[in-house]
Formats: C-alpha cells, structure tokens, sequence
C-alpha cells in the first residue's frame, strides 16, 4: 500500500462511517461499483481522478478533504497578515469555507482570565473555526495548541481532545463548529453539541460558562 492510496483509503473509510453509510449505500450514491470502493479503503485499489471526484461529490465534501491528513486541516491566519477586501463602506476579510452536509454550531465564548477548558473529542469529522475577538489564547489540539492573539483566525479538527486557555486576561471568542450528521435513513447515529453537555440532538440553549483553574 502506497502512501497516497492509505490516506484515501483512511479518509473514505472514516467519512463513510461518520454518515453512517455501508459500501453499497456509497456506491449507489457514487455511481461506483461497490467492489471499487471496498478495494480503495482496503488500499489495493488504484481510482482515477473521476472516481476520487465521484466519491468526494457522494460525501458531500471538497476533492481535498480525500488527499488531507489530519495536520493538514489544522490552519492559522494572523490578523496583522489579514487581506480584507474593500467594497464600498462594507469591508470583509475572507476566513474560511465549511463544506459537507450537517449542523453549523455557531457560539461566542467567554474565558475568564487564567481560564482553562478542555474538551473530549466530538464526533468524527468536526471541524472548529476560531476567531479571536479578544485577549490571547492556547486553543486547538490538547497536545499541539496554537496561541493566538486578537484578530487571529484558526481551524482545527475537533474530534481530537482539545483546549480553550486564557493566557492572561480574559478572552472573547467566536467559535463555528461544523459536526457532520448522519445520512438519514442510514442508520447512523448523531453526536451531541459541541460546546456545553453534551446533548444527542438538541442544540438549543446557552453555553455553560468556562471552568476556571487556579
């Protein structure tokens, strides 16, 4: 098994559970033969642009969410480096793009000065998108966190343990949580909410406030 092929094979594997989707549930969607895909995830097989597409457009996911490791999802934008694009009064700076089907958590977070939260992993395939209003932070994976200060922009897997940390002062936060959802009718089952109790389906209701730790 070639590298290249055990990262497809890894990537279609892990997006075709998280949906909760069988082999032949995949092919249908694709328009592949379920022998192809069983092949592929197996790392054996040898898919053609065409196929990779196919199955990328079945997920519900960009061409380059197939040919990722996990490193390579994680991505920083510092704020001094920022491009905003002037269109009159209205100014913008361009963040990120979130694709796949599933639920958007959008939430603004508050951690209290020489606060410290740690998540356990959600469910596969979560991504996390975070801005920082205000104050400097250690946020991201529990074992490789990123420090950003205001104005600085950062994605992350979070379905790895990962860590909200005031580095000083209190912080403000604006954080988007892409959580993939489960095909309906294939069976799978649903995470719970990214921030706060971890809830099967509901997603209403605040956030609780940061845990402190001294």
């Amino acid at each position: 098994m070639t590298p290249g092929n055990e990262l497809v094979a890894r990537n279609v594997h892990m997006l075709r559970e998280q949906r909760g989707l069988s082999l032949a549930g995949l092919a249908r969607r694709a328009g592949i033969a379920k022998q192809t895909i069983s092949k592929l995830e197996l790392g054996t097989g040898n898919p053609t642009v065409d196929t990779l597409y196919a199955l990328a457009q079945a997920l519900e996911v960009p061409l380059t969410r197939l040919l990722s490791t996990q490193s390579q999802l994680v991505m920083v934008q510092r704020g001094d480096e920022a491009r905003w694009n002037e269109e009159g009064a209205v100014s913008s700076r361009e963040l990120d793009h979130i694709y796949g089907s599933g639920v958007i958590e959008n939430y603004v977070l508050r951690v209290a000065a020489g606060g410290e939260r740690v998540f356990p992993p959600h469910p596969p395939g979560t991504l996390e998108h975070l801005y920082v209003i205000s104050g400097r932070v250690q946020v991201g994976p529990a074992d490789a966190p990123l420090e950003l200060g205001e104005g600085d922009f950062a994605r992350y897997p979070g379905d790895r343990t990962h860590v909200y940390r005031s580095l000083g002062g209190p912080c403000t936060l604006h954080l988007v949580a892409s959580v993939p959802r489960p095909m309906p009718g294939t069976g799978g089952t649903s995470g719970g909410s990214t921030v706060g109790t971890r809830r099967a389906v509901d997603h209403s209701g605040p956030c609780p406030a940061p845990v402190t730790r001294s």
